[in-house]
């Protein structure tokens, strides 16, 4: 209920903005299909997406739903962890961060697999998958002419256009929010020329048939649920339109010969009940129920409700750099901005970009944006496209707020609520400590626990990370309710890292330990690799930031004056960012040699971005 009240207060936190107009340079452009996924075309409705290759005698549609994890809920807080975190503090206080660490992957990581090093798939922390391909296999086989492929931002919708045997054909596809649907028209400049093979593809745990009626295929299946079993169930429809021509079914596949124009459109359903998300415990029900309303609705109407729901979001901001080289292919134009070719038109493409991944991969409502965005072409994504506290899931929504998308923060929010439950067990397991925490990675099953090696799961900071986005949403609304409705959150996760910091004995600083600068390491006196250390610079800096921002929040709605005076007091013992030797910001407490410099993880300097 608490939850309820709380989204339901930031729903109505930020206030329409008057409508820009759309720059026609809007746009990404490819005069060639795609080779590989990351050069294909995302569309997204913030629930079902899919990515667009552009094939011209076969084409491939990668298509997602935001909730389909394999995996399920588990107890992974290990049983008496917090026993053994006495001696590893020792240890650390002592400078033994190489026997500490030994001991932390014996008594303080997580029970179970965790996340598999990266491959959840098929235990129960799980990974985010490929919902299914869309294959489409077109009869004409003549030169091509005149190919263009784009995304127009602005509208988002794709298209796809190109000359063959003399006869235009067109592509325009999109992702409906309000018709919860992906959408794509096939035409052409002359009649009966469209003829295509179309079918639903998934390599494993899906079954595809003919769906009810004459025009309509859907796949569907249970995945693995980590422990020998079935766990989500999805569902995935398409439907066939056609004018002119004829349409049949053989097998799974939906043959249409010399139409003159044809709509497909594809619904999805989960039975997801988690903390956000549609609640269809029936799949093939709901998605068939979304494909009935969207396939009664014509083509213009489908456009015209897609682009007015997008473009309540996206017309919020207009950037003016001045004009570019808009006309070229974008791999040409990014050559020539790289050879010194003045486009400023191109970093404004380049913000706006950013801003329509987030609409399209995080709706109020929904999940939120997981590594991928909402795209995964995979059974086994990378790194299992889940929740990195670490940096990840908040670079996503970095341009919620000064991109004027801070409704979209909704869907993190949820995610940051709903760990607290979790988070409060993970807690008392580990530190004994109030409050709750999150360490570096979490899933759509709430799982807090530390990762399954010490290297990088001893980050025990995610959760403060997290809570920087519940005060920014703050700091630029303004919004009382909001801030009302989230402060318990704010002050569980302050309460924790209250009581789990440690004085250090060189300086009497409080510190966290044990901690991790997130995935790097340093050279300890024998020539090993360590990674598990007292109070690293980002995690000073960002206790620095949450303790103030719990007290500040405190005193403006005039509660828990205790706390705001403990808090208080414990900042003024944080450690300070230090300045090594050489004249760098320091990473860690003591001025380590570091065995990768150019580490891809500058979590150090934390507190002049994000922070400031």
């Amino acid at each position: 209920m608490r939850r309820r009240t709380a989204l339901q207060a930031l729903l109505g936190a930020t206030a329409p903005a008057s409508a820009a107009r759309p720059v026609d340079s809007l746009k990404l452009i490819f005069d060639s299909p795609a080779a590989h996924f990351t050069q294909s075309l995302p569309l997204g409705s913030g629930r079902l997406g899919a990515m667009l290759f552009g094939g011209v005698t076969q084409e491939r549609i990668v298509l997602n739903e935001i909730s389909l994890w394999s995996g399920a809920p588990q107890e992974a807080d290990r049983p008496g962890a917090a026993a053994a975190l006495p001696e590893i503090r020792r240890l650390l206080l002592e400078g033994k961060n190489a026997e500490a660490e030994k001991l932390v992957n014996a008594n303080f990581i997580c029970q179970g697999a965790g996340s598999n090093r990266a491959r959840g798939k098929d235990v129960p922390y799980g990974a985010y998958q490929i919902l299914a391909n869309l294959l489409l296999k077109f009869a004409g086989s003549g030169a091509v002419a005149q190919y263009r492929r784009e995304l127009d931002i602005a509208r988002a919708v794709a298209r796809i256009e190109y000359l063959q045997d003399g006869v235009s054909f067109t592509r325009e596809a999109f992702a409906s929010a309000p018709h919860q649907a992906i959408v794509i028209r096939l035409s052409a400049g002359a009649k009966s020329k469209i003829s295509f093979q179309a079918r639903l593809q998934r390599s494993e745990r899906a079954s595809t048939a003919a769906a009810a009626g004459p025009d309509s295929l859907v796949i569907s299946g249970a995945l693995n649920n980590g422990a020998g079993g079935d766990g989500m169930k999805y569902a995935a429809r398409l439907r066939v339109l056609h004018r002119g021509g004829s349409l049949r079914i053989d097998g799974d596949t939906v043959v249409v010969d010399s139409a003159h124009e044809a709509l497909l459109i594809i619904t999805a359903a989960t039975d997801y009940m988690g903390f956000a998300g549609r609640r269809t415990p029936d799949p093939l029900s709901a998605s068939l129920e979304d494909l009935n309303a969207a396939a009664a609705q014509p083509y213009k109407t489908l456009l015209a409700a897609h682009t007015a729901d997008y473009r309540r979001y996206f017309d919020r901001v207009s950037l003016d750099l001045g004009s570019g080289n808009a006309d070229l292919p974008t791999p040409a134009r990014l050559k020539a901005a790289w050879q010194g070719s003045a486009d400023p038109a191109l970093a404004a493409l380049y913000f706006q970009y950013g801003r329509y991944l987030l609409i399209s991969s995080s709706r109020p409502g929904g999940l939120p944006a997981n590594l991928q965005g909402l795209w995964a072409e995979e059974l086994q994504t990378p790194w299992n496209a889940d929740y990195h506290l670490n940096v990840n899931i908040q670079m996503n929504y970095w341009p919620a707020e000064s991109g004027n998308l801070g409704d979209l923060h909704l869907p993190l929010f949820a995610l940051i609520e709903s760990l607290v439950e979790p988070g409060s067990k993970t807690a008392r397991a580990y530190y004994n400590a109030r409050g709750w925490v999150a360490h570096v990675i979490t899933n759509v099953w709430g799982f807090t626990a530390p990762g399954e090696a010490a290297s990088w799961g001893s980050t025990t900071t995610g959760s403060a990370w997290l809570c920087q986005h519940l005060w920014d949403h703050w700091l630029f609304t303004q919004d009382r309710a909001f801030l009302a409705s989230f402060y318990p959150v704010l002050k569980g996760s302050a309460r924790f890292y209250a009581d789990m910091l440690i004085e250090e004995p060189s300086h009497k600083w409080l510190v966290t330990a044990p901690a991790n600068s997130p995935e790097n390491g340093f050279r300890v006196p024998d020539g090993k690799t360590a990674h598990v250390c007292l109070g690293p610079t980002v995690d000073n800096q960002l206790l620095r930031y949450l303790f103030n921002a719990c007290a500040e929040a405190s005193a403006i709605l005039g509660v828990d004056p205790d706390l705001r005076a403990e808090l208080a007091e414990k900042v003024k013992r944080l450690p300070p960012t230090r300045i090594g030797p050489d004249g760098r910001v320091m990473e860690w407490l003591e001025p380590y040699v570091e065995p990768e410099p150019h580490h891809r993880h500058v979590s150090h300097l934390w507190g002049l971005y994000p922070a400031a």
